[in-house]
C-alpha cells in the first residue's frame, strides 16, 4: 500500500495529540432540567471521572427506584485514559513508521473501539434505566434514556449530549481516514 506522506505523518501526530487532550475533557453528558431546576443539573462523564449534581440527581432518581451512579459503577473509569493513551501511541508510532497498510488495520481497529465505547454507554443507560426498584415511591415504566437527545420522564426533561472529549476522538478518527484516504506518498 506504500507509504505515509510527510503531511499525513503531520496530521497523524494531531490526531495522537486530539486523542491524548480528549481524556481531560468530559466526553459525555446529560443535563435534567425540570420547574425546580431551571437551570438544570449535570452529569459530566469523562474519561477517568464523574462531575456535576450527580448527589442532587442521585437523591432525585431514588424516588423512581433508580440505582445510585458513581464513579465505582463504572470500572471503565478505572482504565480508559490508559485505552486512549494507548491508542494515541500507537497512532503516533504508526506515523514514525509510516506504514499504509498498519494504518489500515489501526484505523479499522480504532473504528470498532468508538462503536464499543458508544455500545457502552448504551448498555449503561439501559442497565440503569431498565432495572428499577418496583418498591420505590414513584412507580413509572422502565426506560431508556438516548446517547444523544431528549427524552421525558415526569417533569423531568433530559438532555444528552456527547462533549468537548468525544468531539476531539471524533476529529481524531477523522484525521485517520482521511490520512488513510489522501495520505499516500506519491512517486514521481
Amino acid at each position: 500500500m506504500g507509504q505515509i506522506n510527510i503531511k499525513g505523518v503531520i496530521w497523524l501526530f494531531i490526531s495522537g495529540i486530539c486523542f491524548v487532550v480528549s481524556i481531560f475533557f468530559p466526553w459525555w453528558a446529560l443535563r435534567l432540567v425540570a420547574p425546580q431546576y431551571k437551570e438544570g443539573l449535570y452529569i459530566w462523564v469523562y474519561p477517568y471521572k464523574m462531575d456535576g449534581e450527580i448527589d442532587i440527581i442521585n437523591s432525585l432518581n431514588h424516588y423512581i427506584g433508580m440505582k445510585e451512579f458513581s464513579e465505582a459503577s463504572f470500572p471503565e473509569l478505572d482504565y480508559l485514559p490508559y485505552i486512549i493513551g494507548g491508542i494515541a501511541f500507537i497512532t503516533i508510532i504508526i506515523a514514525l513508521i509510516r506504514n499504509r497498510t498498519a494504518l489500515m488495520i489501526w484505523t479499522g481497529v480504532v473504528l470498532v473501539l468508538a462503536m464499543l465505547g458508544v455500545y457502552d454507554i448504551y448498555r449503561w443507560l439501559r442497565t440503569f434505566g431498565t432495572n428499577l426498584d418496583p418498591s420505590a415511591p414513584i412507580n413509572i415504566d422502565p426506560f431508556i434514556p438516548p446517547i444523544v437527545g431528549t427524552n421525558q420522564l415526569a417533569n423531568f426533561e433530559t438532555f444528552s449530549f456527547f462533549s468537548y472529549g468525544a468531539v476531539l476522538c471524533t476529529i481524531a478518527i477523522i484525521i485517520l481516514l482521511i490520512v488513510l484516504w489522501k495520505g499516500k506518498e506519491r512517486h514521481v
